[in-house]
């Protein structure tokens, strides 16, 4: 389990009296890196419900339109991530961290290399220098299945496959993977690694730089052109927020061996399949266009997520068709409280 200088290292013996089996609701604080944003959000509700007290470090204005009905039922810093003043606040009587931060884009990472490196891992590093220093129980970090890996060599993906990432965003995500597995090493800081498929529902921001799902819904009900890369052939493996806020909150209290773990459906929907389940759902017919394909998509990213389901019981529960369904429904919803009741 431990590394084996993190055996006899003196903030490793203080893990024995308060360490990971001990993570409980109502005796745990958790920080929540980025917790206004699309899946922070969700979790931060999720962590609500299980009875985990919780504090958001995030740049958003205290408002926090994604938390509006939880509001008063946390506590909130505005900060930035990557002002070490910010976060050593943000983790004064902290146990746990959820570190959901991240800085760039898969598709725009490449055009600059260098910020994602001194923002993402630089900034990490920082990050889990403090958490050493203050003797947390655990940092939960949210990477990333559909570009660790880059083009698999068989599928489903499993956690063992090669990884060679072909984005500087999954090269970032990978690395700080490593640096996390080296505090645990020299310190004995406890961790665990979710390597979340593409993702989508409530709160994702739609249209939005990202997001099939959200972006493509957004569009086909305001009746704007959907531009595709490729043929529409490229496959992906579509989770609900939802399921994966399911997995974070697992993550906190599972006890095995490993620590990196898929979370995904293990199921690959094509983008002309999606848009298939979005016209039937929808009833409106999606106005497409075709362009040349971009040299950082995978053509297929399908995760197997078995270790997750046999070592910290967690299943996926929604499938894509139930999920496309939520998330039609909060999209329209949403832009009706936009626009407001007609007169």
């Amino acid at each position: 389990m431990a590394g084996p200088k993190a055996l006899t290292h003196p903030l490793y013996l203080g893990f024995l009296k308060d360490s990971r089996f001990t993570l409980q609701p109502d005796t745990n604080r958790c920080l929540v890196l980025g917790g206004c944003g699309f899946l922070g959000s969700n979790l931060v509700e999720r962590l609500l419900r299980e009875g985990y007290r919780i504090r958001i470090l995030d740049r958003s204005n205290p408002g926090c339109r994604n938390l509006a009905s939880v509001k008063g039922k946390f506590e909130f810093l505005q900060g930035n991530f990557l002002n070490p003043a910010d976060i050593e606040k943000a983790l004064e009587d902290i146990d746990i961290v959820f570190h959901l931060v991240g800085t760039t884009l898969p598709i725009s990472s490449n055009e600059n290399p260098v910020f994602d490196i001194e923002s993402n891992v630089v900034g990490t590093i920082h990050l889990l220098q403090a958490c050493v220093r203050r003797r947390l129980k655990k940092v939960v970090f949210s990477s990333s299945g559909g570009t660790v890996y880059g083009q698999p060599d068989r599928l489903p993906i499993q956690e063992d496959d090669p990884t060679n990432p072909i984005c500087s965003y999954g090269i970032t995500k990978l690395a700080i993977e490593k640096y996390l597995h080296l505090l645990y090493h020299l310190h004995g800081l406890e961790y665990t690694i979710l390597r979340i498929a593409n993702c989508y529902g409530t709160n994702q921001k739609a249209p939005g730089p990202q997001g099939a799902i959200g972006v493509f819904l957004s569009h086909i009900m305001q009746g704007k052109l959907i531009t595709i890369w490729g043929d529409g052939s490229t496959m992906r493996d579509y989770i609900h927020v939802e399921d994966v806020a399911d997995a974070f909150v697992k993550a906190l209290t599972h006890n095995s061996k490993y620590r990196i773990f898929n979370i995904g459906t293990g199921v690959g929907t094509s983008l002309r399949d999606l848009l298939d389940k979005m016209e039937q759902i929808t009833g409106i017919k999606p106005r497409v266009e075709y362009v040349t394909g971009r040299l950082a998509d995978v053509p297929a990213n399908i995760l197997d997520s078995r270790r997750a389901q046999e070592y910290m019981d967690w299943r996926f529960k929604i499938d894509c068709e139930t999920g496309l369904r939520k998330t039609w429904t909060w999209i329209t919803g949403k832009e009706a409280q936009v626009v407001g009741p007609t007169q």
